[in-house]
């Protein structure tokens, strides 16, 4: 099989790093991940980074190599990940791109545009309305003008929330309106994508017993750990799903069984995000609706003639 791209993107419990680890075996391509949380090396457990077993299977990029005191945009992934891509190509091997974060993938295939100085007036403004409305509605406010935005900040993002709407009231333009423009990395037929979309009561169930797993396997002291660096809270590591959740308990102010039940209720939340940024933004890519492993890669091969059932 000549060295392709692939494109396998997903909510979170969708199986996707599964998948692409069983087509990396199946082509000997190398896997870049596109999620933003599995960048940073101190989130193992809480963002379900491959195990080393798993990554000694085939070559694995961007998987834990950011330390959580950085803090890593989009464009710098860009180029990272173009960089490796470039690499690989000369290699002479396949590539598989894996992960849930829409606007890494959106910036591959679309590009990103250079966004326009906002003045500090804006921002001001932007942090001071935030602060007197609270998150709820902000982000009310936020959807009527640039839903998709509104569709892939996570809660409790208040970085990204208030960077969408100070873009939006300086520019009159939405964020996700100016992320459109610009060349993309990856050229028209020169990949292959896939989006996951289980059904969404089995992918909530996936969600809770992973987040229950996490947290038998030493989430907690991941957690601890990160706390005790006391690193800047609006830094992207500190806002991962379960990290705010267990760090209250640790500071005695919840019990385990209430941050396991808020965190899953988060990472639902999150899924269901996803989703819907897949459909906004994605709509395009073929879909697989199946979650069970085998299942799920047969629905893969039939849309891939030429790989092995």
């Amino acid at each position: 099989m000549e060295p392709r791209i692939w494109l396998i993107a997903g909510p979170t419990a969708s199986g996707k790093s599964a998948l692409a680890l069983r087509l990396a075996d199946a082509t000997g391509a190398e896997i870049v991940n596109a999620d933003s949380m599995q960048l940073y090396a101190d989130l193992r457990l809480l963002s379900a980074r491959p195990s080393p077993a798993e990554a000694a299977r085939a070559p694995h990029h961007l998987f834990g190599t950011v330390d959580a005191a950085q803090g890593w945009s989009a464009g710098r992934w860009l180029r990272a990940a173009s960089d490796l891509l470039a690499q690989i190509a000369r290699r002479g091997r396949p590539a598989i791109v894996v992960g849930g974060t829409g606007l890494y993938f959106h910036a591959l295939t679309h590009g990103l545009a250079e966004i326009p100085p906002v003045a500090a007036e804006h921002r001001r403004q932007a942090q001071a309305d935030y602060d007197r409305m609270g998150e709820p509605d902000f982000r009310d406010r936020l959807a009527a003008r640039d839903p998709a935005a509104d569709a892939r900040i996570a809660p409790g993002d208040r970085q990204r929330l208030v960077r969408a709407w100070e873009v939006l009231a300086a520019t009159d333009t939405p964020l996700t309106e100016w992320q459109s423009f610009g060349q993309p990395t990856l050229k028209a037929g020169a990949w292959r994508a896939v989006a996951l979309e289980p059904p969404r009561e089995a992918l909530y169930a996936r969600c809770d017993a992973r987040l229950a797993a996490m947290l038998e396997a030493g989430a907690l002291d991941e957690v601890r750990a990160l706390g005790a660096r006391d690193l800047a809270p609006e830094l992207p590591a500190m806002k991962a799903v379960g990290v705010r959740e267990f760090a209250a308990h640790l500071r005695g102010e919840i019990s385990l069984v209430d941050a396991l039940a808020a965190a899953q209720r988060q990472t639902r939340r999150y899924a269901k995000r996803q989703m819907t940024w897949m459909r906004g933004q994605m709509g395009d890519w073929p879909r697989l609706s199946e979650i069970e492993p085998d299942a799920q890669w047969g629905q893969f091969v039939a849309l891939n003639p030429g790989l092995t059932p």
